[in-house]
């Protein structure tokens, strides 16, 4: 018992001095901040801090410090900055100790927070974006968007693309999956809560295969074409090809000239025809008291 009694001591002992787990699942919309407990203790509380980017400070919002909600109305962020822009975070407390603040974002984007759509290609990696907002028309071009991204489970903030409007990334490995989240920046800082974390797959280039069938169906139809073409021809302009193939020749003149009416043809005699003598005269004998005749050469 004394053993099982130290135990538990030194469980409780254990998790008061363990730094709590930070809150999930941070989304702002039309002013109300909304959280998701990181476990189900239920000895924990919350605190909402702010910062505009003018002063780049982190304070606490007076309505949600060391609350046990997990939301809280930030409304009053219209006041201290002119568009209301401010970045939100939101951290754990538990007997004294506090987990590391983790920053809000938006999922559907407002006026403070870029409206994003992804678009993935073979090897690179499309973020739409537009100039269509309240801070672009106040501020103009010294309103950009800084895009960060990298592949999924890396940390967004090493790698980022500022841009005014779309950016494209390129270079990216196909076959992996890449995120981006999106914040607004007026010259270098960053205004506003970011966008949510998007991800999509970069695809991959067709394969060598799919590319020659492409080209065998291709050349397919183009001897086919052919085909039907000659037949064309064939049937429907035959005359005029036949005019076309015909070899161009002359009929001498002599073969044109009439034969004398006494001219006779003679054909050379062979060697292998049958020699014959020519018959000259035919006689006729009756003898007498009998009737048969007799032929005389």
């Amino acid at each position: 018992m004394f053993c099982y009694g130290t135990l538990l001591l030194w469980i409780h002992v254990v998790a008061a001095v363990t730094t709590p787990a930070p809150p999930e699942k941070i989304h702002i919309e039309k002013w109300l901040l909304t959280w998701t407990p990181a476990t189900e203790e239920r000895d924990v509380t919350y605190t909402v801090q702010y910062s505009s980017f003018d002063t780049g400070v982190w304070k606490d919002v007076p309505a949600c410090v060391n609350t046990s909600f997990t939301f809280c109305n930030v409304t009053f962020s219209k006041t201290e900055n002119e568009h209301g822009c401010v970045m939100l975070s939101v951290r754990t407390e538990r007997r004294g100790l506090t987990s590391r603040p983790v920053q809000a974002c938006s999922r559907h984007g407002d006026s403070c927070t870029p409206e994003v759509s992804l678009t993935a290609r073979p090897g690179s990696l499309t973020v739409y974006l537009s100039q269509d907002h309240s801070l672009f028309q106040d501020y103009g071009g010294h309103i950009q968007h800084r895009v960060y991204y990298g592949m999924e489970g890396e940390s967004l903030q090493e790698k980022y693309v500022d841009g005014v409007a779309s950016v494209s990334i390129k270079s990216l490995k196909e076959g992996q999956r890449y995120c981006t989240k999106v914040q607004y920046m007026y010259f270098t800082k960053l205004i506003g809560p970011e966008s949510c974390t998007q991800c999509e797959v970069i695809p991959r280039s067709r394969d060598k295969s799919v590319q020659t069938e492409v080209i065998v169906v291709v050349m397919v139809a183009v001897i086919m074409f052919l085909i039907a073409v000659m037949a064309y021809f064939l049937i429907c302009h035959r005359g005029r090809i036949k005019q076309l193939l015909r070899p161009p020749c002359e009929i001498p003149d002599f073969l044109l000239e009439p034969y004398p009416e006494n001219h006779i043809f003679s054909s050379p005699s062979s060697p292998s025809e049958e020699r014959y003598d020519v018959l000259s005269f035919i006689t006729t004998k009756e003898i007498r008291g009998d009737p048969r005749t007799t032929t005389s050469f």
